[in-house]
């Protein structure tokens, strides 16, 4: 089994896991003779009435002790039913959004796979002219000279034996797969460090335009619906309508689920509200806060004051938070996003990328890209303009569907 076979199905399995059938509770098999029947075959001999009495009180008992167990049983059955449906559902909902992920990925998988198609045809076996060609391939997604030649590099190695391009596109994969995890096949550390039993403080960050304010209203959604307790502090006092815009959004779109501390005047101190937000959220037992800041890039001086006051202030209630600081970056942008993740993490600890409109590109190696220049992760996308169409991103669907047009000999584009 080649590689994309191998990361398919480990996909296949976290988005389509089989349904376990029901368990069947049997009635315990009667050996005993019935009640009634041995009521009827009482004798008038008293010795022997006294006997069946007493047999007829002791079947009765046992009979009394099985309606119980049934009783108990179906109790059980309904549970699990319940149980084996909640996961039904959960199952339905990871394979809906898997499926908005492979649609999100569309224009940038039919592009990357008509490329490789056509250097299918024209090379049968890789020389130093395919591997130019394929760095060309490579650069046009947006992931950045260095991943570009880091893939190739790694493309070379695993072909050296069999050239043949079957066995090319299977490393291709393979290499883009290494490339972005460090050959970490459990992508654990990828992941948004969200915890169970604390008050989880993530900080958004972003140039204005890139889709954060609306990013970290979904997230918002996103946790309210897992049934956590969210609040956003409305720290952007910059932008005139940020605040309103968050409003409107947990009103018209989040059905108020969420909760808002804000300023309550524009140009006001982001460090007063953080403050005044952790302070509700420690005293309300909030499960997740989330921060929304001034995307004023252009001024970086101000910006790094803002941001260093406000991790002050975070840091006297919580030593270790934030617990992630997300720069929200628009996947359309190319390599402009490049420079503003390398501008940002000069005034911030960025911990992970969220990178927005992933629907509305057909270079969707960005995230590669950054991730290699900076080893900063892409943590979530946004696929859509749907409240829940920002999603936890994974790799493994990234990979298998970014590459899915040539592995699965589509030839319908050529």
């Amino acid at each position: 089994m080649g590689f994309w076979a191998k990361l398919k199905e480990k996909l296949t399995k976290k988005t389509n896991q089989v349904d376990q059938d029901e368990p069947i509770l049997q009635q315990d098999e009667q050996t005993e003779e019935p009640v009634e029947q041995i009521k009827e075959e009482q004798k008038l001999d008293p010795v022997k009435k006294s006997e069946k009495k007493d047999q007829v009180v002791k079947q009765e008992n046992k009979e009394e002790k099985k309606v119980k167990k049934t009783k108990t049983s179906e109790t059980e059955t309904k549970k699990q039913a319940k149980e084996t449906l909640k996961e039904k559902k959960k199952r339905e909902k990871q394979k809906e959004k898997d499926k908005k992920v492979e649609k999100a990925m569309l224009k940038s998988a039919f592009s990357f796979s008509k490329d490789i198609k056509k250097l299918s045809k024209k090379y049968k076996q890789a020389d130093d002219e395919f591997f130019e060609e394929l760095e060309d391939v490579l650069i046009q997604t947006d992931m950045g000279m260095k991943m570009v030649l880091k893939v190739s590099n790694l493309v070379r190695k695993k072909t050296k034996k069999d050239t043949s391009f079957e066995n090319i596109k299977d490393a291709l994969v393979e290499a883009l797969y290494q490339a972005y995890t460090d050959n970490d096949w459990t992508n654990k550390k990828y992941k948004i460090d969200f915890k169970e039993n604390r008050l989880n403080i993530f900080m958004l960050v972003g140039v204005n335009g890139t889709g954060k304010t609306t990013s970290l209203a979904k997230m918002a959604n996103y946790y309210a619906e897992l049934g956590y307790k969210v609040l956003i502090a409305a720290a952007d006092t910059f932008r005139a309508g940020a605040t309103q815009q968050l409003e409107e959004w947990i009103k018209t779109r989040l059905n108020n689920k969420v909760d808002l501390i804000k300023a309550n005047k524009l140009n006001a101190d982001p460090a007063s509200v953080v403050f005044d937000a952790i302070k509700k959220a420690k005293e309300e037992k909030y499960d997740l806060l989330l921060i929304d800041t001034a995307g004023r890039l252009q001024n970086k001086t101000n910006l790094m004051a803002e941001l260093e006051k406000m991790n002050k202030i975070i840091q006297q209630v919580e030593k270790n938070a934030p617990h992630e600081v997300l720069l929200v970056i628009d996947a359309t942008t190319g390599q402009n996003g490049v420079i503003q993740a390398e501008e940002f993490s000069k005034v911030a600890d960025v911990s992970g990328i969220i990178l927005t409109k992933m629907d509305s590109t057909s270079k969707g190696g960005i995230g590669l890209a950054i991730k290699e220049l900076l080893n900063i992760p892409i943590k979530m996308i946004g696929v859509g303009e749907k409240v829940d169409d920002l999603l936890a991103f994974d790799i493994d669907q990234y990979i298998v569907h970014l590459s899915s047009g040539f592995m699965q000999g589509d030839d319908s584009e050529n």
